[in-house]
């Protein structure tokens, strides 16, 4: 569906692509925060506030009618790296639980702070819904 970049001689990279080639209709998702679709956050805890996020995402993708596997690109920012690193394993069960075994281009980083107080995480994505 999307063409992964993977330059000749380059480390494959664990749990997201270098590169993504897409051509279709632009899908671009603001950022999400772990709360509900009322604007609620139902946990403090790192893990569940990724898959919240993460349901979100899949929730807005869903009202363009796409799919999570039409996502391209993904930003994240945390507020403690520290505690995302502590967190990789939860982190990735709950994205191949959410997403699957869809890995776009991704940048992660942390931020000082969220506009939302008690937000640990805040993803951005763009999607591409092919012709």
């Amino acid at each position: 569906m999307h063409t992964i970049l993977q330059p000749e001689g380059w480390a494959k990279p664990i749990g997201y692509a270098n590169g993504v080639a897409a051509r279709g209709q632009l899908i671009f998702i603001g950022g999400q925060v772990g709360w509900t679709g009322q604007g609620q956050f139902e946990t403090d805890d790192f893990v569940g506030q990724v898959r919240q996020t993460l349901t979100n995402i899949v929730a807005v993708l869903t009202e363009a009618g796409a799919k999570p596997e039409h996502i391209t690109s993904m930003t994240w920012y945390f507020t403690d790296k520290a505690e995302y690193l502590a967190n990789l394993k939860g982190i990735g069960e709950a994205y191949r639980e959410v997403i699957g075994r869809h890995f776009p281009a991704m940048a992660a980083m942390q931020v000082m702070a969220l506009v939302e107080d008690r937000a640990k995480v805040e993803i951005q994505a763009t999607a591409v819904i092919p012709d």
